[in-house]
């Protein structure tokens, strides 16, 4: 029982840290006045389009870290943390010493766990799914 507790708010504690963390990342880039140094970066990188890419890396970082602590449509926000995360640990920081490419993979770490575990039943998610069974058991009873 106690342990079953402390794992449902070790997971909001996750949840809830790495979500403002990488909010904050994504908020310094489109509210910080640095989108344009960031999408030179995705230029350099080679990507096509790198004002689009850029802005949808930030968004990943900025609206999926804020989905990831509020726990709404959290798997799918945790992937786009973790693909973004991917970019930046393993081709921007690909030939960077560990010490550089640390936080990225830091942050690649939690969004993965979180994309595997979900949000656990303190988030928005359990709320709308929990809602949801209650409507679909006064329709069909069976």
């Amino acid at each position: 029982m106690i342990r079953d507790v402390l794992n449902k708010l070790g997971l909001l504690w996750l949840r809830i840290l790495t979500g403002c963390g990488i909010a904050w990342h994504g908020y310094q880039k489109i509210v910080g006045g640095s989108m344009d140094r960031f999408s030179a970066g995705v230029a350099g990188m080679g990507f096509p389009f790198p004002d689009v890419f850029a802005w949808l890396a930030a968004l990943s970082e900025f609206a999926g870290g804020i989905f990831i602590a509020l726990g709404f449509a959290t798997r799918l926000a945790a992937l786009a943390v973790f693909l973004t995360m991917s970019v930046a640990a393993f081709i921007r920081h690909a030939d960077d010493p560990f010490s550089v490419k640390e936080l990225a993979l830091a942050y690649w770490t939690m969004a993965g766990a979180i994309m595997l575990t979900g949000a656990g039943p303190f988030s928005l998610d359990a709320l709308i799914c929990r809602n949801d069974r209650t409507k679909k058991k006064r329709l069909d009873p069976l």
